[in-house]
């Protein structure tokens, strides 16, 4: 009897301290529900079909843009259909495929018959090419603008410089000529100085003077307006960012609570020197985190559309302090950007400035964003419309040239009759007269009406 109590009273035992093992173990082992109040490392990617839309029209904008420039490089801006896929190689077109997308856009490129050699050819129709006649406007137009731009770029800079070949790459996001190294740079001498780095064999653009009054970032505006038009409390407004999650964004309690604080944490402004500082600290850490989001938050606000490609921004990584991971780290503030991998089969990022844009479209567009979405325009227009158009056109074309035709017999008919009534020697004279141009009759008018004028003043 005594031995069946002990037995119990062991496997009692044993079963308390294997239940306290496990207990500590699950307590070592297992995760916690995390209620931290800092923003995840780690985001998933929410789509908005709004921005992704945006550049599935971006991506047939680009190979009209290819097939553009490859045409008005050609001799007297026309391309023989003949060669269309030889060339159309270079741009990344399969056999047969260029031909096929040319016929998609009848209001950007037109096929045509040569009168003489009865060969195709291809051309640009008028409309593409006021297009592209509007936008060399706008670019030259809006010059003093993209000075302004440059200038504003090199500043964010650590040194005070940016390699030339980085902002010739970008050129067509900032708004600047192709040519601007001697439109824009050399020509402003005043605030641009080109330079030869001697160790690596590079130009750069450096700044002459930094201005005061372009210090100013673009996010410091919108606080401004918020604070005048909202009346929202100063010292929350102080380092805001506006926030704008995209549709389906799960925003949970406490990740709503690490917005709320990241929002106040302080930072040093993108035109600001940093070398004096101390950046060891963590707090240091927070503030030069802020400090890239602002960074690449003022280098979308220069650009012409409020975007551009990830792998573009990548180039000033280095001149500005921006991360090295920076696909993430823009995905962990989804609210303020975003980024499509629409438009080119996922190779490339595009990063947009969300504030800046409302149902698909620049909140404040200026000149130079509005000539380049008449060609967008151009080429969501459906063929039917075309075919419509030049319908009309040679439907105009046969009304006149049936009324030329009836013109020239009523014409030809009176002055044979009118030969017949006359005289022999008369007859060439009237049916010369009567076929002669309008020119003629009009001028007969005027000495009618002189007549009579003279004849009033006598009288």
């Amino acid at each position: 009897m005594l031995i069946f109590i002990s037995l119990n009273l062991f496997n009692t035992r044993h079963k308390a301290l294997k239940t306290f093992q496990s207990t500590l173990y699950n307590l070592k082992h297992t995760k916690p529900m995390s209620q931290s109040t800092s923003i995840p490392k780690k985001q998933l990617r929410v789509r908005d079909h709004g921005f992704d839309n945006y550049m599935e029209i971006e991506k047939k904008m680009r190979k009209v843009l290819k097939f553009q420039s490859l045409i008005l490089f050609q001799y007297n801006q026309t391309l023989p259909i003949s060669r269309l896929d030889n060339l159309a190689g270079r741009l990344g077109f399969k056999q047969f495929e260029a031909g096929a997308f040319i016929l998609k856009f009848p209001h950007v490129f037109e096929v045509y018959e040569h009168p003489v050699q009865r060969v195709l050819y291809c051309r640009l129709t008028r409309k593409a090419i006021n297009q592209i006649m509007q936008e060399k406007e706008a670019l030259l137009a809006q010059i003093p603008d993209a000075v302004t731009r440059l200038r504003k770029l090199i500043m964010m800079s650590n040194e005070g410089r940016l390699r030339l070949e980085h902002v010739r790459i970008a050129r067509y996001e900032f708004g600047l000529p192709d040519d601007f190294e001697y439109s824009v740079v050399l020509k402003y001498p005043q605030f641009f100085r080109l330079v030869d780095a001697i160790e690596t064999r590079n130009k750069y653009i450096e700044v002459v003077d930094r201005d005061r009054k372009l210090t100013v970032c673009a996010i410091e505006k919108v606080r401004e307006r918020e604070y005048r038009e909202k009346g929202m409390d100063a010292e929350d407004v102080r380092f805001k960012f506006l926030v704008n999650f995209p549709p389906g964004f799960k925003i949970g309690k406490y990740y709503r609570i690490a917005v709320w604080k990241w929002q106040r944490v302080p930072y040093w402004s993108p035109y600001e020197d940093i070398s004096g500082y101390d950046l060891r600290s963590i707090e240091a850490q927070k503030r030069m985190e802020k400090r890239a989001v602002a960074s690449i938050h003022e280098l979308l606000s220069l650009t012409v559309e409020k975007k551009m490609t990830m792998e573009r921004i990548a180039h000033f990584r280095m001149a500005m302090n921006l991360p090295n991971k920076l696909k993430g780290f823009l995905l962990q503030h989804q609210g303020i950007f975003y980024v499509s991998t629409r438009g080119n089969h996922g190779k490339l990022h595009t990063v947009f400035l969300r504030e800046a844009y409302w149902r698909g479209e620049l909140v404040e567009p200026n000149g130079l964003y509005l000539a380049r979405r008449k060609l967008c325009e151009l080429v969501l227009l459906s063929s039917r419309k075309a075919n419509v158009d030049r319908g009309l056109v040679r439907y105009r074309r046969d009304i006149e040239e049936d009324e030329m035709e009836h013109f020239r017999r009523d014409c030809a008919e009176d002055g044979f009759e009118g030969g017949k009534e006359g005289k022999e020697g008369e007859r060439e004279d009237d049916l010369s007269c009567d076929a002669c141009s309008d020119f003629t009759d009009d001028d007969d008018d005027v000495d009618d009406i002189e007549k009579a004028e003279k004849a009033q003043l006598n009288g």
